[in-house]
């Protein structure tokens, strides 16, 4: 019941329940709704102490109603946000089994995509969709069919989020609309995203995960003072790896090499905690610690084994030159078809340290279809990689005697018939 020190809407909401529950009337009611009063909070601050707060109520729940299904829901979705997701998914378990309300579908699916099983994952949305079809089901629709590789798939399901939602609701609405902007992003429709953006804010006033997105099609426009601006504002609001990042690199490509170091210092000192999966991927990117890197990853492996996490492993093995152990890693982050830059870029390098060099360019190629997604370091490399490449094919055309030969004997053994 500590009393809200600020005036926003939430804030006043939390106020008026924590009175209520002083009250002494229907305090488990009050309760419950304090709890996703708290979940709100948490979303709109990005601030992860709320969910401690949200955990309480549920305990204090949970001392008049050991059984209550509230209390159960809400320790489910604290848990879901700590990356706890093996936990989530068995108090999730419960839920469907005992009342299977939409959102009990919904926390059950989202424990068990952030896990990689997709294919339980699309049977729980599939309930939730039948059961309420409402802004949530289609956003998690939506990241599924984008999961899968259907990004048309992706924008359709997303537009009719962004229809369902609700100013009463803006945090949501504004979340829609800068997941749709980041779709229409991936399609090359950049000045559709870039006023999608624009729309998120109006909903929702310096909204992270908006400014971030903003950031990061300002870099591919190469307008870097401008996306510097935008970076700035988000990791002033959510100080995560993922947007100390970007503004590392949107820094260093207007010129300012100090401050960029200066960010990254902060995102290795504090990266561990916050988002250990987005370190490993940096250091591994950097060719810094990859021990550690490979270390990280394989600890978020154990809770969290999605694509992105099998990527991050498969790219810190192989800066670590275990590229066995890579390329294994690489096809489990490729098998479920998500089109993304960074997965395909990823898979291209490893492929020509390997020296596959098929899989190399075709991996490449796919990843230069969507390089405005890179950031420029990436691009970069990419552009190097390609190059590279360029180089062998065409002294394999100039010389394919050479090209083929594995010896000074062997040339006529090993080349192979036009």
């Amino acid at each position: 019941l500590t009393p809200q020190t600020r005036e926003s809407r939430t804030d006043k909401e939390i106020s008026q329940l924590q009175k209520r529950i002083r009250e002494g009337r229907n305090v488990e009611l009050w309760l419950d709704r304090l709890g996703w009063a708290f979940v709100a909070k948490a979303r709109e601050s990005f601030d992860p102490g709320f969910y401690k707060l949200t955990e309480q109520c549920a305990r204090a729940i949970e001392t008049r109603n050991p059984q209550s299904q509230e209390a159960m829901l809400l320790r489910a979705h604290v848990l879901q946000n700590l990356h706890r997701f093996k936990e989530s998914e068995t108090l999730a378990r419960s839920l469907v089994q005992q009342r299977g309300l939409s959102f009990d579908y919904g926390l059950l699916g989202d424990a068990l995509m952030e896990q990689g099983k997709l294919r339980d994952a699309v049977g729980a949305y599939q309930r939730m969709m039948n059961l309420k079809p409402d802004l949530r089901a289609y956003a998690r629709a939506a990241h599924m069919r984008w999961l899968k590789g259907d990004l048309e798939g992706a924008i359709e399901a997303m537009e009719l989020a962004v229809s369902a939602g609700s100013p009463s609701d803006a945090e949501s609405s504004a979340w829609v609309n800068t997941r749709l902007a980041f779709y229409e992003f991936q399609t090359g429709r950049v000045d559709e995203a870039e006023q999608r953006c624009v729309l998120a804010l109006s909903l929702q006033n310096n909204y992270a995960p908006t400014l971030l997105l903003q950031g990061r099609i300002l870099l591919a426009r190469s307008r870097f003072v401008e996306a510097v601006d935008a970076l700035e504002n988000a990791v002033k609001l959510n100080p995560l790896p993922e947007y100390q990042w970007a503004l590392a690199e949107a820094l260093r490509a207007a010129g300012k090499e100090n401050k960029a170091c200066e960010v990254e210092a902060q995102l290795c000192q504090h990266g561990a905690s916050s988002d250990p999966r987005t370190l490993a991927l940096y250091l591994a990117t950097r060719h810094q610690s990859s021990e550690t890197a490979v270390r990280l990853a394989r600890a978020e492996l154990d809770s969290r084994s999605d694509v992105f996490t099998h990527d991050a492993l498969a790219w810190s093995l192989a800066a670590a030159d275990k590229l066995t152990e890579a390329h294994s890693e690489m096809q489990r982050a490729l098998a479920e078809g998500t089109q993304d830059a960074g997965v395909f870029f990823h898979a291209g390098i490893i492929a020509s340290q390997a020296g596959q060099s098929v899989d190399a360019e075709r991996w490449l190629r796919k990843a230069s279809e969507l390089s405005h997604l890179l950031l420029p370091s990436e691009r970069n490399e990419l552009q190097n990689a390609m190059a590279r490449g360029a180089e062998k094919t065409a002294a394999v055309v100039a010389n394919p005697q050479k090209a083929f030969s594995s010896g000074p004997n062997t040339a006529r053994k090993t080349q192979p018939k036009t």
